[in-house]
């Protein structure tokens, strides 16, 4: 993978050490065009000022103006990033300019970011989010590619960036981002699963993967076929049965909130390939399947992050862990499984397992912990991209404050979701002349029959369902994601639980 960058933080510069420093430097300029004396400190030929008019550079956001080896200074480069007008510089646009600097960087080893801007005092939080954004965009997955001849080797020295942001709160930048980072790591975690082909994360391994948060304080049990067999999961097993490579469940629990408080809850999808099963689907675009485990992903991911940085709450991650493949073994079509809760359930189509998945996985969560919500996370119908796009996730509950609290979060973070309908009507269509339920209804609304299949296995406890089939792999690049894998769900969720579950 690229070589993560280094961030650090400083006061500014003296100007006449500015002059003599050699490496890149970018600067950011108000929606004026104008710059800070701590900016011109680095340009004493006036080079940007002069390139701006015929470059039509405005200082618009996320605009750039580059000039190399410029006059009057020792330095390599000197880029100008546009921050737009102050007003609008949140936290999301904080690390959107972060994502732009990142795309700056090219290879440059050696850079100082001057985050002085006219008009606007960026605070430590500011600065954190800046070098998030730096963070976030850095990533790419290319572990599997080889070098192809020395010269390639030579071109491609592979050098972390050092990266400085010089900055009025150095003190109070270094201790947000430490928080900030434990949240990116899990964010790129996250990323990395999904991005993970299946020959090389299966149930098995994905757990294994899980258990390594032991080292962050979290503490994780896997529970085997066996373990979930006499628990009586039939529902989450008949999914895996085609597949010779098993299945799991990873249980994780983050204790940083009071002894007695009960937890919150949240249970991830985790089919680390699915072929769809005998109900199979189209080559095209099978491959992405891969992906149909990126709601386990964002759970990891989010536990991760929690315990990284002690977050004064009681959490449970759950993910159930399944490959659902073709062969002699696999569900069939018509199959009647009895999940935990004692339901049956008709399996009419075995491309509809996700619900499988998670209906065991939510009574087993509800059973066992009883915690004050649980919000699942799951890749689980096409129907929500049809309704929603790519740019929006799908949020179902029962539960108007947790929706609210979700629907808050999702805008600070700008991972963003749209709330869809549930009602008596939809719930009628899966009910079966042979079972409890069957496992799809009719034609239209799959997201919400999908909902509604989920919310039987809840009881009462308020609880909400995130559909991120859309958002949470091969969603459209932007300023913080370059990757297949977008880690969607983690920011989120840690907003939420920051933002109203910390004690």
């Amino acid at each position: 993978m690229n070589p993560r960058p280094s961030i650090a933080f400083a006061k500014f510069a003296a100007p006449q050490t500015a002059a003599s420093r050699k490496g890149t430097v970018l600067v950011l300029s108000a929606d004026d065009g104008g710059l800070t004396d701590a900016a011109k400190a680095y340009d004493p030929g006036k080079t940007l000022e002069r390139a701006f008019p015929v470059a039509e550079f405005t200082g618009k956001f996320a605009g750039v103006v580059e000039i190399l080896a410029p006059e009057g200074s020792s330095l390599d480069r000197l880029v100008a990033i546009g921050a737009g007008k102050a007003s609008g510089l949140d936290e999301y646009a904080w690390l959107k300019l972060g994502g732009t600097i990142a795309a700056s960087l090219r290879k440059a080893t050696d850079v100082a970011v001057v985050l002085d801007l006219a008009g606007a005092s960026p605070d430590g939080k500011d600065a954190a989010s800046l070098a998030a954004g730096i963070l976030l965009r850095s990533y790419s997955f290319d572990k599997y590619k080889t070098r192809k001849d020395k010269d390639d080797a030579k071109a491609d020295p592979r050098k972390p960036a050092k990266v400085t942001i010089h900055t009025a709160d150095p003190a109070g930048a270094k201790k947000a981002f430490a928080d900030a980072e434990a949240v990116i790591d899990g964010v790129l975690l996250a990323r990395d699963l999904v991005n993970e082909p299946a020959n090389v994360l299966g149930p098995v391994e994905f757990a294994a993967r899980a258990k390594e948060l032991e080292a962050l304080g979290v503490k994780v049990e896997i529970l085997a076929e066996k373990e979930m067999k006499k628990l009586g999961m039939g529902s989450l097993l008949g999914v895996a049965q085609g597949s010779p490579r098993g299945a799991r469940m990873a249980v994780m629990q983050w204790n940083g909130g009071k002894p007695k408080d009960s937890p919150v809850a949240f249970v991830g999808k985790g089919v680390t390939f699915d072929t769809g099963g005998n109900s199979i689907k189209p080559a095209s675009g099978m491959e992405d399947m891969k992906g149909d485990m990126g709601g386990a992903a964002a759970v990891t991911g989010l536990m991760h992050a929690l315990a990284a940085r002690k977050a004064k709450a009681n959490v449970v991650g759950i993910i159930g862990l399944v490959e659902n493949a073709v062969d002699g073994h696999a569900q069939r079509p018509g199959d009647i499984v009895t999940s935990m809760s004692g339901q049956t359930i008709e399996v009419l189509n075995t491309d509809a397992e996700g619900r499988l998945v998670l209906a065991d996985a939510l009574w087993y969560c509800n059973d066992r912990f009883q915690p004050k919500f649980m919000v699942n996370l799951a890749t689980l119908t096409g129907a929500v991209m049809v309704a929603l796009g790519v740019h929006y996730a799908g949020l179902f509950s029962n539960n108007d404050e947790l929706a609210q609290r979700l629907t808050a979060a999702g805008q600070s973070t700008q991972e963003r979701l749209w709330r869809m309908p549930l009602g008596a009507e939809y719930d009628k269509l899966i009910d079966s002349k042979n079972a409890d339920m069957k496992n799809i209804g009719g034609r239209y609304g799959g997201a919400i029959i999908a909902a509604q299949f989920l919310q039987r296995f809840v009881k009462d406890t308020p609880w909400a369902h995130l559909d991120i089939a859309g958002t949470a792999m091969g969603s459209p690049s932007n300023e913080i994601n370059q990757s297949w894998g977008s880690g969607f769900g983690v920011r989120l969720l840690d907003r939420l639980v920051r933002d109203h579950y910390e004690s």
